[in-house]
């Protein structure tokens, strides 16, 4: 036995010197031109590599840093650069024959950069394009190399996605990891991936990519399923800041492309929601269940289904999309029917809708139907809107109007009681325009018209009023008929100003009737509501 275990220890006393010595005996060094080369032409872009090192025990090769180049026509930077880079290799052939055979690449620590130009291409669709290589070789095919690579990480990196205009500050992805298993150019393989979002947020994506295209690689099929956490909108690459949009996200959905087509679908939830840049965070979350397909080559899309849920109401939002360029044009349809005004009544902060302080709506359904088209920074969206049997609790208008409600002998109240509203919108960076206003309001009666909303929120409405009860004899016996009181709205959405013109109204069409009250002449005792008094 103790033979036995002499030998055994020498055994092991040999193979430590052999790992000891081999790293000086094998200059790996001489692999680098070798290992260069090879990921060169893989990757179609000058790959370099820096100083190498043998590690016996982790059989692999490792360089203290990496650099691969960036597309020319977009950038003389690095397209990705790390500081180390790890090679799996074959120990046996590396020892005995000379030989390279990679099993596994690890970089660790990548700074990669993304860039799109203003044709909506990337600087990684030439990424593995092989014409430019095999024709410096002679050749004149572009079928990538045949490589295969066991094992593929990136591990903790950081990625930066930008645009060559600059007009968009860059967006930083950190802790970004990566595992490729059984990579190959010409067949598919597995991709785990997670990334650290903006804000704090987490990307996870699970599924499957390749074969890769060989003329561009941002073509290559992909099915995946992705998972978005505490996504922040103002600081994505989804949206652009100037439009305004934020709030945090989740997204649960999947990808499938097949290198032409990529369909996109699943449910997004977002919470303190806001539309416009002079909005505030709606006070309700909203969840959009969607599908889309997008044309890969051409940049476009349409939106098979958007439904648009805040609490029990729910509108539909269909459409087209062009991301060519660099600002997204759409062309949508919104349509939502007698959804409840008190589940809406909480987004409208979002969209930037000021009601009078200290109000609030309260009841009753709201209709709805909008088509927008442009570019999304000159939007312009037109429709109309229905709302009924709901109220403008805290605010009232009979108050505001107090020489017409008292013509109509109503009693106001504290609030605004809405029978029914409708209007024309039409919704652009120049403000927002109402037109054909219907709005029957049972302590008053129908006021009719239409006006302006400033991007400042500014008022400037010109409405006239139909006045119910006694106000309706009023009109009748002045012979205005359906010509009722102007009223001149102004002031801003937060506190408006009402100036109904009652002089103006009186003066050419009663000022014979209010000379004195009598029997033939019923009018003369409301001269006191206009502020003067009976004549003699």
């Amino acid at each position: 036995m103790k033979i036995v275990f002499k030998v055994i220890g020498i055994v092991i006393v040999l193979l430590i010197v052999v790992a000891i010595a081999l790293p000086f005996l094998v200059n790996v060094n001489n692999f680098r031109p070798q290992i260069e080369s090879n990921l060169s032409l893989a990757l179609g872009r000058p790959v370099k590599v820096g100083n190498l090192s043998l590690g016996i025990f982790s059989g692999s090769v490792g360089a203290d840093q990496l650099s691969i180049a960036d597309d020319p026509k977009f950038s003389s930077a690095p397209f990705i650069q790390a500081k180390s880079l790890q090679v799996g290799v074959e120990l046996m052939p590396l020892i005995f024959s000379k030989q390279l055979n990679i099993t596994r690449l690890l970089i660790d620590h990548p700074e990669i950069t993304l860039l799109r130009n203003r044709e909506g291409v990337w600087n990684f669709s030439s990424l593995g394009n092989q014409a430019a290589p095999a024709k410096a070789a002679g050749k004149t095919s572009s079928t990538p190399a045949n490589v295969n690579v066991a094992k593929l990480d990136l591990t903790d990196g950081t990625v930066t996605v930008g645009s060559l205009s600059g007009k968009r500050k860059p967006v930083v992805y950190d802790k970004v990891n990566v595992a490729v298993r059984n990579f190959s150019f010409t067949s598919a393989f597995p991709v785990i991936a997670s990334a650290g979002l903006p804000g704090g947020g987490s990307l996870k994506i699970d599924g499957s990519a390749g074969p890769i295209n060989s003329t561009d690689t941002s073509l290559t099929p992909v099915q995946a399923k992705l998972n978005l956490r505490k996504l922040d909108l103002s600081q994505s690459a989804i949206v652009a800041p100037e439009l305004g949009i934020s709030g945090s996200a989740d997204f649960d959905g999947t990808l499938s492309s097949n290198g032409h087509m990529a369909k996109a679908g699943g449910t997004l939830k977002a919470t303190s929601l806001k539309l416009v840049p002079k909005g505030s965070p709606a006070g309700v979350p909203v969840q959009v269940v969607f599908a889309v397909e997008h044309n890969l080559q051409t940049e476009a899309g349409k939106l098979m289904q958007g439904d648009v849920a805040m609490g029990k109401a729910l509108a539909k939002l269909t459409g087209t999309y062009d991301m060519h360029g660099e600002t997204t044009s759409i062309h949508t349809k919104l349509n939502g029917q007698a959804m409840p005004v008190d589940d809406l009544e909480a987004m409208l902060p979002a969209l930037g809708v000021i009601l009078p302080t200290g109000s609030r709506l309260k009841g009753g359904t709201l209709s709805v139907e909008l088509n927008s088209a442009g570019p999304l920074d000159k939007l312009v969206s037109t429709g109309w809107v229905k709302m009924s049997n709901t109220a403008l609790a805290g605010f009232n208008l009979g108050s505001k109007l107090s020489a017409i409600s008292a013509l109509t002998g109503k009693q106001t109240g504290s609030d605004t009681s809405i029978q029914n509203l409708s209007s024309d919108v039409r919704y652009a960076p120049e403000g927002t325009r109402l037109d054909k206003i219907n709005l029957v309001i049972p302590a008053i009666g129908t006021v009719t018209g239409a006006g302006t909303v400033s991007p400042n929120n500014a008022l400037d409405f010109k409405m006239v009023a139909n006045l119910d009860g006694v106000g309706a004899g009023l009109n009748k016996v002045a012979g205005l008929g359906a010509g009722g009181i102007p009223v001149s709205i102004a002031g801003t959405t937060s506190n408006p100003t009402f100036m109904p013109d009652m002089k103006g109204m009186l003066g050419g069409q009663l000022k014979g009737l209010l000379k004195g009250a009598d029997k033939n002449n019923p009018l003369g005792g409301l001269t006191g509501l206009f502020g003067k008094k009976n004549p003699q």
